[in-house]
């Protein structure tokens, strides 16, 4: 298989420069991405985040942000992924519909790559949409130290954006001097997760991004944060929410504030002012205070005259579930267990967390705990959720895509999604249509909590 190795320059063109329009990250033209694939490679090195030295990191390719992968909807994407690490790592594809064996769990999905091997991921994409890669073995210490990544799917036929801008929004846990400082405290495990205390968006801290005056916007926006929150606002400045964790809502809306925890991911359009100059912060709002995260600086064009008006995008091929003939399985995530000592990789030797009243049993080649629930192919399903603990946990499903249906505690206009966020204490429903077989997991995605009890998987079959 013909493959392209992505230099830290295609990463770092996240940082600050004008992002044409399906060009990003790019080392060819169209067609030769199609015909070829991407290469991989995870290993230690110097990352620059801070100005007292350089960052002990763990990278894709050498540098961070990691290099953009794109994929066309309803082409095959083809990864090579070679470890340099000092321990076993996988590849699990965020968010998007693809066959079991790819989906990067080990032993559940697939051996672990170990050490100096290599495996090569082949999978089709059927939705467009903004998603992500990483890890899901050593994960709090693997997506810690930098190993996040974009995966972008785009369209079938190209949407009509002047400049895309990408917004991986993550932090560190950082000594002055670049240093990691323990990144799991079991206290925090036990609660909200352990968060981080440099902000970076890109890999750099609230950096300022040039955009075409009077251009037609399209912001991908991801968490790739192991704990942190973000509720995202553009305060005084108009944006249109146009897709919610890579699925397309149905009726695009104006963007109040926008909950994001980890893992989850949110596409706006927004026409820039037609002056150049004008600058446009976005902001992660905490009650009534607002902290910028970045802003966005319009600069000269060669368009002719203001854009206007944002349009839905188009809507991916997901089955609509039979709310009448589903079928209905509850699911409580609890409170268990106590603080205990902290092993290397920063989970636990004992649960603190449970669904169903279990904790994840751990998984190796020879131990495959019960699933949560067996599904048949094919079926309607609907999932109750009760979220029974007083701190928030977005939970994800691996494999399929489902519709958040309602809560008890906020309006739902139903929309499409692969992680769902419980307030504290909050209830809701989700359904789906089980049209992907395979073993999938179904966990928080605040790391220490799915690395101390709140994870499990579930059977379509």
């Amino acid at each position: 298989m013909k493959r392209r190795t992505l230099l830290q320059a295609s990463g770092l063109a996240l940082g600050g420069a004008v992002m044409p329009k399906l060009t990003l990250a790019m080392a060819g033209g169209r067609d030769q991405l199609d015909r070829a694939g991407y290469e991989l490679v995870a290993a230690p090195g110097p990352a620059q985040l801070v100005d007292g030295g350089a960052t002990p990191a763990l990278l894709y390719n050498g540098g961070f942000p990691a290099p953009v992968l794109r994929v066309r909807q309803g082409e095959r994407l083809r990864v090579r992924l070679t470890n340099q690490l000092p321990q076993a790592t996988t590849l699990h594809w965020h968010g998007i519909r693809i066959d079991n064996a790819m989906d990067g769990v080990p032993h559940l999905t697939q051996p672990p790559v170990l050490p100096g091997e290599s495996f090569t991921y082949d999978f089709l994409c059927p939705d467009a949409g903004t998603y992500w890669y990483h890890p899901h073995m050593h994960s709090v210490e693997q997506l810690g130290k930098g190993l996040v990544g974009v995966l972008i799917v785009d369209e079938a036929e190209p949407q009509p954006f002047d400049t895309e801008v990408i917004l991986g929004l993550k932090d560190w846990r950082l000594n002055r001097d670049g240093s990691f400082m323990p990144l799991s405290d079991p206290r925090q495990a036990f609660r909200a997760g352990t968060l981080g205390n440099v902000a970076t968006v890109n890999g750099r801290q609230r950096p300022t991004i040039e955009v075409p005056a009077g251009g037609r916007l399209r912001l991908r926006l991801l968490n790739l944060d192991n704990s942190r929150e973000f509720n995202l606002s553009l305060r005084d400045n108009e944006a249109t929410v146009i897709a919610i964790d890579g699925n397309p809502v149905a009726a695009p809306y104006s963007l109040d504030v926008h909950a994001m925890a980890s893992g989850m991911r949110l596409d706006l359009g927004l026409i820039a002012p037609s002056e150049a100059g004008v600058e446009i912060p976005i902001y992660d709002r905490k009650g009534r205070f607002h902290q910028e995260i970045c802003r966005l600086r319009t600069v000269p064009s060669k368009i002719d005259s203001p854009r206007r008006g944002i349009a839905a995008l188009p809507a991916n091929p997901v089955p609509a579930p039979d709310l009448a003939r589903a079928e209905v399985h509850r699911f409580v995530f609890e409170w268990a267990g106590a603080l205990s000592p902290t092993l290397a990789d920063g989970s636990s030797d004992r649960a603190f967390w449970t669904i169903n009243r279990r904790g994840w049993e751990g998984i190796s080649a020879g131990q495959l705990p019960a699933p949560l629930a067996e599904l048949e192919l094919g079926k309607s399903y609907i999932f109750e959720l009760h979220n029974a603990t007083p701190h928030s946990h977005p939970i994800h499903l691996h494999g399929l895509i489902f519709t958040v249906l309602e809560s008890d505690q906020r309006e739902i206009t139903p929309f499409q999604s692969d992680t769902i966020l419980l307030q504290k204490n909050e209830r809701a429903k989700i359904a789906f249509v089980a049209d992907n077989p395979g073993r999938w997991m179904y966990h928080c995605h605040v790391i220490e909590h799915m690395k101390t009890g709140l994870m499990g998987y579930i059977t379509v079959s």
